[in-house]
């Protein structure tokens, strides 16, 4: 196994991916061929089985995009079928502790390291490789969504095998009392956002926020490397609406048409 996007963070690159929560290949086959570097399949919030994030993966074969599952909870029953299912990594919600980092690490292992029961279905299907090289390649990283994560933090990124951190904004914003959408004109808000990026940065690890197509610049000029920006629901909605809008106004305009 060789994962491009553990590789690209290894060297210090930034990369860009984004959310897809639309549960058909279809959406991820054309996105994984645009340039992206990663595909985040969302397991906690989108409506999709294993069987649909199977086939959405399958849709991003001959690409090179990298695709990433979020599984529903930091669970080793589900990390274990996402990743047997040909994940390349995962984004884990919801870790608070060292050792809810450490749990998640022995999920995603084979032994020694970990308690990964061995049966790599798709994953192992073509690699012959699969199990000398999954532990070492497999994409390790955790969210920070609370106050008690923050609190934390330092002992979380102290896990060698987590490689990268990653903001929910806007569960960590809810969580510090500051509601949703975010005030990202709050200090304390983002005092908090600049805690995980020093946090990231002394343990040598990378650290990425969901973005919008409006701060991802700030994102990046801040010095997060793994991040998204935005999601197929936003592209969808997006692109339709702005046609929705051309051809209401060229409806009502006296202009002859433009063709």
């Amino acid at each position: 196994m060789k994962n491009p996007l553990k590789e690209k963070l290894r060297s210090g690159r930034s990369v860009i991916g984004t959310f897809v929560g639309l549960g058909h290949p279809d959406v991820t086959e054309m996105l994984s061929r645009l340039g992206f570097d990663w595909i985040l399949i969302d397991g906690e919030h989108g409506p999709m089985g294993f069987e649909t994030m199977q086939v959405m993966m399958q849709s991003m074969n001959g690409s090179d995009c990298v695709p990433i599952i979020r599984p529903q909870w930091n669970d080793p029953v589900i990390i274990k079928r996402v990743l047997d299912i040909g994940a390349y990594g995962v984004l884990l919600p919801w870790i608070n502790s060292r050792k809810e980092a450490e749990n998640a690490v022995k999920a995603c292992m084979y032994p020694p390291k970990g308690i990964r029961g061995w049966g790599p279905r798709r994953a192992g299907l073509f690699d012959k490789d699969y199990f000398a090289t999954a532990n070492d390649e497999i994409l390790i990283a955790i969210q920070v969504e609370t106050q008690q994560a923050l609190d934390n933090l330092d002992e979380i990124l102290s896990v060698e095998e987590v490689d990268a951190c990653y903001i929910g904004p806007y569960d960590l914003s809810n969580n510090l009392g500051f509601g949703i959408p975010p005030k990202w004109n709050e200090p304390k808000y983002l005092e908090a956002i600049d805690r995980v990026l020093e946090a990231a940065e002394d343990a040598g690890k990378s650290a990425g926020i969901f973005a919008s197509l409006e701060n991802i610049r700030w994102a990046l000029d801040k010095g997060f490397k793994f991040n998204t920006v935005d999601d197929a629901d936003t592209f969808l909605l997006r692109g339709a609406r702005m046609a929705l809008e051309r051809a209401k106004e060229s409806r009502t305009s006296s202009d002859p048409p433009q063709i």
